[in-house]
């Protein structure tokens, strides 16, 4: 991997479909106004090698274990619409991150800008068990690709994997409106929590050093 470190930010209160697809192409991410790429973190006394991850949609295509995970929530109803951050998702959000021991997330606002339009028109995915909010996840679309921001879940629907079927329905809504990138955001080189992550055919990783997206391997 890169011997390259990079510890990077900037504010920015406005950036076109155009910008932000540049962006996402050199490794960039943002929660609300805050952009920021970075290389290395260091978390409970190791250092983490972290990989910008984007996949590249035409070589998509479900796997068997994907497959499953979206017929075990077949029973489940979803809409999509412009981001509204309300009492039910900010009550969401306080029962998903009771799942951290570390790094325990303080606010959604930490993610999502209020009001969502700045800097760029933030999406979400709301699903829905009967009439329960029981997971949403949040993204944009630029001209070339939707990035994800934020995904949540009520952890007493953990068997369902909610967070992959977010990303599952991202990917899907992508496809439809002929996008030809997803960027679920950042993994680690080393094993962790965002492992999750490499599981989608058609991975490509950002090379830090050569500031080039190449073909996701699992033996990185």
């Amino acid at each position: 991997m890169s011997g390259v470190e990079l510890n990077e930010s900037f504010v920015c209160y406005r950036v076109t479909a155009e910008e932000l697809d540049k962006l996402l192409a050199k490794g960039w991410r943002h929660f609300g106004t805050y952009f920021f790429r970075y290389t290395k973190v260091f978390e409970d006394g190791n250092v983490y090698n972290v990989i910008p991850l984007r996949v590249r949609l035409e070589k998509f295509s479900l796997s068997k274990s994907l497959r499953r995970i979206i017929k075990r929530n077949r029973d489940l109803n979803y809409t999509i619409s412009p981001a509204v951050i309300d009492d039910e998702k900010i009550n969401l959000f306080e029962v998903h991150k009771s799942r951290f021991k570390h790094n325990q997330p303080k606010s959604i606002y930490t993610f999502i800008n209020q009001p969502p339009t700045c800097p760029y028109p933030v999406m979400e995915i709301s699903i829905f068990k009967d009439e329960e909010l029981i997971a949403a996840s949040f993204f944009e679309m630029a001209k070339k690709s939707l990035s994800s921001i934020y995904a949540m879940f009520n952890p007493k629907e953990s068997s369902r994997s909610l967070g992959i079927y977010t990303m599952l329905l991202e990917i899907d809504l992508a496809i439809s409106s002929n996008k030809k990138y997803y960027y679920p955001g950042y993994a680690y080189k080393e094993p962790s929590f965002y492992d999750y992550k490499k599981r989608f055919r058609g991975t490509e990783i950002f090379d830090w050093t050569t500031q080039k997206w190449r073909e996701f391997y699992r033996d990185l």
